[in-house]
């Protein structure tokens, strides 16, 4: 039965998986079979777009176009977090409750944050940086050697200041 939509339209479906695993085909099915894809293959495509993710949640966007699916990997903020540790990758089924005490530098965070601006609801890069430093303490994770509520103090308190200027080449980026 041919599928009850025009095939060169576009359409996009996020799910969320493991990186590096292949997924369940049969939570995919339901939601791409009706597109006219197979999957067993975007499964496969999806574990091949996803290794560096190996081990972490992510979230996968399909833009499907004439029956092709065009795969990218839209990471959250604790994902990316996780991943800067540099933490090897884990087998899920085996190690559970895992504690992410590493340190990162406020560098990274600022890395991260302009990574996640365009997803982020903030104005300004300091307030996504905030988020971050928020997502840190919440994986467990130091930033310089302190805590990073610590660190959203002296930002509030105009002890640390963000820069601002990269922000606009940034912006200019997704543009």
């Amino acid at each position: 039965m041919p599928p009850k939509f025009d095939p060169n339209e576009i359409k996009i479906v996020c799910l969320r998986c493991t990186g590096g695993e292949v997924g369940a085909t049969s939570s995919l099915a339901p939601k791409i079979g009706p597109l006219g894809l197979s999957p067993k293959k975007v499964g496969d495509d999806i574990a091949k777009a996803t290794q560096d993710w190996k081990g972490l949640k992510v979230t996968v966007q399909l833009t499907i176009q004439n029956r092709q699916a065009k795969i990218s990997v839209l990471p959250s903020a604790a994902s990316l977090i996780i991943k800067y540790l540099k933490e090897p990758p884990r087998d899920r089924k085996k190690v559970k409750n895992i504690k992410h005490d590493g340190n990162l530098s406020l560098t990274d965070i600022v890395d991260i944050a302009r990574q996640m601006h365009g997803r982020s609801i903030s104005r300004n890069l300091a307030g996504t940086v905030k988020q971050m430093l928020g997502t840190a303490q919440s994986v467990g994770c130091t930033i310089d050697g302190e805590p990073p509520h610590d660190i959203i103090d002296k930002i509030n308190e105009g002890e640390i200041d963000i820069p601002v200027s990269s922000l606009s080449t940034y912006i200019s980026y997704i543009h």
